[in-house]
């Protein structure tokens, strides 16, 4: 299998080669370049976009931005018929300029452009939008002229736009940062993280794609600099499809039982968008999700940049799913959006785990466990968020949420450990046990801020809460016995109990914050914010007394813990800022009253301490053009020890371990400095970035471990210093578009270091980590035809110990995929993902997926086949390393199933099913597709 494997491998790196060649060998092409001035003050535009249309229908050809310089310098293809290149710039006049033909490099030396008489009311010609504009740090992308396929969702759209990447996991960076919000017209689409928009809105009713930096609503509200090193991205409905519905419905059912089924239906009436969805399956598909070729198939898509085999969560998985999305503006600057989500899963999953503890006597104790989990969910959440624009200087946020869960599981479980020096059992043990948990929890975020006439004179209110609630309610019997030196039986614990767990953790927050600014480039800021935090947890476990009757309370597994914090922070901070540059420091003194109290075994005990606790930060922002940033950030911060570290009580809820808590701990203090470097190239479509982290802590706690002869332990906690982590990394990407072919490539590594320390029978040890794990992909587009994506990741982890009983730990993960999509003869789709995983703890394996489907019917139909893991060999096996032990895990894996789907979509926007998709206009005129294609309006940037 080996040696097919490796034959595999030469011939695919070999068409991979042929295909590179061929790309450039057809790449004939000449050079444009020149500079764009401001023809009153003679200063270079940076950011103008420079763009060629030819004359005959306004077909975009090749685009670029100005760099800080106002220089451009891009290549074309060659074109023997007349074009025009244009220059915009926001607020400028549009300059325009014929050509005869693209048959030779020209130089078109200074551009000059007038600002434009009316910048408010900017009108753009239909068909003459420019594929991207740069107003102040937002980058507008005309979603129009970048081609995808007609029934291409936006995250396929976004894959097209130069300087956004989407990596194998679905995370998309946009210019190296990464991107945390994704809105629709301004407003979440179910949610704030995109997934829903991303996977199930087609691209062809996207009108702009606009990206800037993430921004709280209070910083967005005052105007202020972002404070994140985030991106946000807003997709802008285009006005034609504004007003209409569209949706899919799709059912399949397979072998081994296995089906699917899913819907997703948008009603939009200008502000007005109300969206309804639904899945249920048993293929591990949880969530929701419409790909294009695989549907819901849960590891569909199986290309991971991961150490391990992700393509579905542990144990095989049946889920039920019900969303309801609705957002509109109720009257004038009054604006809502509200979501809902029923949400059912049923988990089945058989667990097998190998454990290796290490102890720096020497000894060492291998553990084998088994476990069988029955686990069911039920959950509610709805979000709602509403927005209103008291005045022009007044705005007002409040955004409520409520979840409620239930969760039942019949987990049991049996495990042996044996000493691995004297060869003789330490222990065995199993349960089994019945658990039942409701939780609710409500939370709300208010801000208030009020603006002034004088520039960046701010003020801000904010308020904040969360209080939950949860109730379980458990059943469990087990059974221990330990073995003495000799593996001789000298100790046998049995239970037969019930557990009930009260618990209530409410939280409030309120702040109140001013901005002056001293001068233009120097803004003062002072604060102050109120804490509150209470926390009960109420533990009662009863014995069995004869037939399943509990009413036997058992106090050393009863206890009853509360925690109360009250705290105080006063808070100021400074901005300078002066053209490229930005500095921040700011620093809080919070003033903490944190008293915890438990009742256990008929007696009270109180731990109350008072803190005084500083925290600070500086952070320093370099924009040295539009495209290249750099930014450094230092964090000091304390964390206070949770009741259960702190309060010297004993639980004896676990056989094998009784913990106690420590009343000297002290506050972990924690230092976090980082800097990043981002770069993009709007002229090369190339673009890099390169970060640094590092934390290091004093007084980190940590538990401590002594080990009875029989082996069950008591533990408890310690505060150390010296431990640390360290991580680095960089990525690099490039496209080039040819007519309407499209090559993407790049490579990515990442790379951490930490020092954790361990305290066992008295002895303390470090334990030094390194993780590297390089990426390098491909994406290549031919046309509308085919598309092709191999990648490889490589993962290596290794722990060594500065105790010389302990030897080093290891773990290599080697992973190639290979992704195909044929769009070939009209009206099918086949798609393949090959991946092969090695992995040093396991036999490798592969995982191939399939499906060809079709579509009829004037496209609404789309019948569809497809298998996964056609070898039948997935797996699903982990390790994992720590200071005291190392851990190998095998869970339940879905395997091979074939299923058949039918799916029926539905289009109709401003009273008519749209016609032909924009991209397949130019085909179905029997032309050649090239560049960009044809566009619609363009409208000013908000």
């Amino acid at each position: 299998m080996l040696s097919l494997t490796k034959i595999i491998m030469c011939k695919y790196l070999s068409f991979l080669f042929v295909l590179a060649f061929s790309f450039y060998a057809n790449a004939q092409s000449y050079t444009l370049k020149g500079k764009v001035l401001n023809i009153n003050t003679q200063l270079p535009l940076e950011s103008a976009t420079v763009y060629i249309t030819t004359v005959k229908d306004s077909t975009i050809l090749e685009y670029t931005l100005t760099d800080k310089n106002g220089d451009f310098n891009f290549a074309v293809k060659k074109n023997e018929k007349p074009v025009f290149i244009k220059v915009t710039y926001i607020g400028f006049e549009t300059f325009t300029e014929e050509q005869k033909d693209l048959t030779a490099n020209k130089d078109f030396n200074n551009i000059y452009l007038a600002e434009s008489v009316n910048t408010l009311n900017e009108v753009t010609v239909k068909g003459e939008a420019p594929p991207i504009r740069v107003k102040n740090d937002t980058i507008e992308y005309n979603a129009s002229l970048f081609k995808v396929r007609p029934d291409a969702n936006v995250e396929t759209l976004l894959k097209q736009l130069p300087g956004l990447e989407v990596d194998s996991d679905g995370k998309i960076t946009a210019n190296g940062k990464e991107v945390t919000q994704f809105l629709v017209n301004g407003k979440p689409f179910f949610d704030r993280d995109g997934a829903m928009a991303l996977k199930n809105l087609p691209a062809e009713v996207i009108n702009k794609i606009q990206v800037s930096d993430f921004k709280t609503k209070k910083e967005e509200y005052s105007k202020d600099q972002a404070a994140s090193d985030n991106a946000s991205i807003n997709l802008t409905i285009d006005e034609d499809k504004n007003k209409g519905y569209f949706g899919k419905f799709m059912g399949g059912y397979g072998t081994d039982d296995r089906y699917e089924s899913s819907f997703i239906v948008n009603f939009f009436k200008n502000n007005r968008k109300i969206s309804v969805l639904g899945s249920s399956n048993n293929i591990n598909a949880q969530g929701f999700s419409q790909d294009e070729v695989f549907d819901n198939m849960g590891g569909g898509r199986n290309s991971r940049g991961s150490t391990v085999n992700r393509s579905q969560a542990n144990g095989i998985t049946t889920s039920n799913l019900l969303g309801f999305n609705y957002s509109d503006e109720i009257f004038k600057d009054f604006e809502t959006n509200a979501n809902y989500n029923y949400a059912e899963a049923h988990t089945k999953n058989k667990n097998h785990s190998e454990s290796t503890e290490l102890r720096p006597d020497g000894n060492s104790y291998f553990t084998t466990s088994n476990s069988n989990t029955d686990n069911r969910n039920i959950s509610n959440k709805a979000n709602v968020e509403l927005e209103y624009k008291i005045s022009p200087t007044i705005r007002l946020f409040v955004a409520p949420k409520f979840n409620t869960s239930t969760t039942e599981s019949n987990p049991d479980s049996n495990s042996i450990s044996d000493n691995l020096t004297t060869g003789k059992k330490a222990y065995d043990a199993n349960s089994a046990s019945f658990n039942r948990n409701e939780s609710n929890n409500f939370s709300n975020a208010i801000n208030f801020n009020k603006s002034f006439e004088k520039r960046a004179r701010n003020l801000s209110f904010g308020f904040n809460n969360n209080n939950s609630k949860s109730n379980s309610n458990n059943f469990v019997e087990s059974e221990t016995n330990f073995y003495d030196s000799n593996g001789v039986l000298n100790r046998n614990i049995s239970r037969d109990q019930n557990s009930k767990n009260n618990s209530i953790s409410d939280s409030y927050s309120a702040e109140i914050e001013y901005t002056e600014p001293v001068t233009d480039s120097i803004r003062f800021k002072i604060g102050v914010e109120y804490n509150y935090q209470n926390n009960i947890n109420d533990n009662k476990t009863y014995d069995d007394i004869g037939n399943d009757i509990y009413t036997d309370l058992n106090d050393e597994q009863t206890t009853y813990l509360t925690s109360k914090q009250n705290s105080i922070a006063p808070k100021a901070g400074i901005r300078f800022q002066k053209n490229k540059f930005t500095f921040d420091v700011n620093s809080t003194t919070s003033i903490t009253q944190y008293n915890n109290h438990s009742f256990y075994k008929g007696a009270t005990t109180d731990l109350n301490k008072k803190y005084v606790l500083p925290y600070g930060s500086a952070q320093i922002r370099y924009r040295i053009d539009r495209s290249k940033f750099f930014t450094a950030r230092y964090n000091y911060s304390q964390s206070l020890p949770s009741a259960s570290e702190l309060l010297p009580i004993e639980n004896v809820s676990s056989t094998l371990n009784t913990v106690t808590g420590n009343p000297n701990l002290n506050p972990t203090e924690t230092h976090n400095a980082n800097i990043s470097y981002r770069n993009f190239n709007f002229q090369t479509r190339s673009g890099y970035s390169l970060y640094l982290n590092s934390n290091f802590y004093n007084n980190d706690i940590i538990s401590t471990s002594i080990y009875n002869p029989d082996n069950s332990r008591t533990t408890s906690y310690e505060n150390i210093s010296g431990t640390y982590s360290l991580s680095a990394g960089g990525s690099w990407n490039k496209s080039i578009k040819q007519e309407a072919n499209l090559l993407r490539y790049g490579i990515a590594l990442n790379a951490n270091h930490s020092f954790s320390k361990s305290f066992t029978n008295g002895v303390l040890y470090g334990a030094k980590s390194i993780g590297i794990s390089p990426r390098v992909y491909l994406n290549y587009d031919y046309g509308e035809f085919f598309t092709i994506a191999p990648s490889y990741n490589f993962s290596y982890n290794e722990t060594t110990y500065d105790i010389s009983s302990l030897n080093a730990r290891s773990n290599v993960v080697h992973r190639v995929n290979l992704q195909t999509t044929s769009y070939w003869p009209t009206n099918w789709i086949w798609g393949n993902d090959f991946g092969y995983t090695y992995n040093s703890i396991n036999q490798s394996f592969y995982l191939w997926n399939t499906s060809l489907s079709y579509t009829f019917l004037n496209k609404t139909f789309v019948a569809k086949v497809k298998v996964y893991d056609i070898l039948n060999q997935n797996q699903s096996i982990t390790r994992s390393i720590s200071a005291t032990s190392v851990t190998d895990n095998e869970n339940t894996v879905l395997r091979r199933y074939a299923m058949f789907s039918l799916t029926y979509q539905i289009k109709n926007f401003a009273g008519k099913a749209p016609g032909r998709n924009r991209d397949r206009e130019g085909m179905d005129r029997g032309e050649r597709p090239e560049g960009f294609g044809g566009g619609r309006p363009g409208g000013p940037m908000d």
